[in-house]
């Protein structure tokens, strides 16, 4: 067994021993809101948006970013479970500012091996195999912050699936403070209307 999974099961020991009355919580988040939001390990929604197990939906994904499946989870999330209101929040120093998708697309193509970066940019470790797979997705990168924020919002209330009701709300995380920073354009792009 590694390391990392006797951890994981060890904290989940601890968490059943204090989960209390949470199985008694309803499927609908409590406090009707969804964020969405970076994978980025440094974010935690949580304790940035003081949220308890029950309130908001997370979904996360690299960058934050309004893909199809981002939008089918919110989706969902108004339509089966009633959240009313939506945020997009990217943050500072984020992996997906450091390449680019054919820096993506071509590190995949020579090796399916971890990359690594330096002031160089990006390098492959290792030969081989890689797949030209990569270059069918895309990886929606991003060059700057307040725009990606701003063009995810605008997917979003452009959509044919989103009511016009529900406002969006544009951020990004300071990394550095822990700061939510308000995207002005990208907060009245997702206006309710």
């Amino acid at each position: 067994m590694s390391k990392i999974l006797n951890e994981v099961l060890s904290a989940n020991r601890e968490y059943v021993n204090n989960f209390g009355d949470k199985g008694d919580l309803p499927m609908p988040p409590g406090r009707h809101f969804a964020i969405l939001t970076c994978m980025d390990a440094r974010l935690d929604p949580a304790k940035y948006a003081g949220l308890a197990e029950g309130d908001a939906h997370v979904i996360r994904n690299a960058g934050g970013r309004a893909s199809d499946d981002a939008i089918r989870s919110l989706v969902i999330s108004y339509k089966l479970l009633g959240t009313r209101e939506w945020f997009v929040i990217h943050h500072s120093d984020c992996g997906m500012e450091t390449f680019t998708d054919d820096i993506m697309r071509d590190l995949l193509n020579s090796s399916l091996k971890t990359a690594s970066i330096d002031e160089n940019g990006w390098h492959d470790c290792c030969e081989g195999p890689g797949s030209a797979e990569g270059k069918y997705i895309d990886w929606l990168t991003i060059k700057n912050q307040e725009q990606s924020v701003l063009e995810d919002v605008t997917r979003i209330k452009s959509h044919p699936l989103v009511p016009s009701d529900i406002p969006v709300y544009g951020y990004i995380y300071d990394c550095k403070s822990g700061r939510l920073i308000e995207v002005p354009a990208a907060t009245e792009a997702g206006k309710a209307r």
